[in-house]
């Protein structure tokens, strides 16, 4: 999985064509933390048919914000720059996120 950071977001995400999964995170938040062996799980499943990435928002605050990322977590899809969909905070359940994988796929 795909670290991201403010200086390769625009190149791996905005840029990037084909569908790109997008796990928003935080230091400390706790269901984030919760989410990422879900996140892992499901990227050794589909990760031949999306490419997985993860964000802290902790040291990328402004980058967040302009994706209007206001709460965690948050798990998007993008496809050729623009966000899809996305699921946020009590959405982000192992299944709610495997079907929106499928709807993309």
């Amino acid at each position: 999985m795909l670290e991201l950071n403010k200086d390769n977001f625009e190149a791996e995400v905005k840029q990037a064509s084909g569908k790109i999964l997008v796990d928003y995170f935080g230091t400390g938040c706790v269901p984030c933390e919760a989410l990422m062996p879900i996140i892992v799980k499901l990227s050794e499943n589909y990760g031949d048919k999306l490419k997985f990435t993860k964000l802290n928002t902790t040291q990328a605050r402004r980058l967040a914000i302009g994706e209007r990322i206001l709460g965690l977590p948050v798990v998007a899809i993008y496809e050729n720059g623009q966000k899809l969909e996305e699921l946020v905070k009590d959405d982000c359940t192992e299944s709610k996120i495997e079907e929106m994988i499928k709807r993309h796929i």
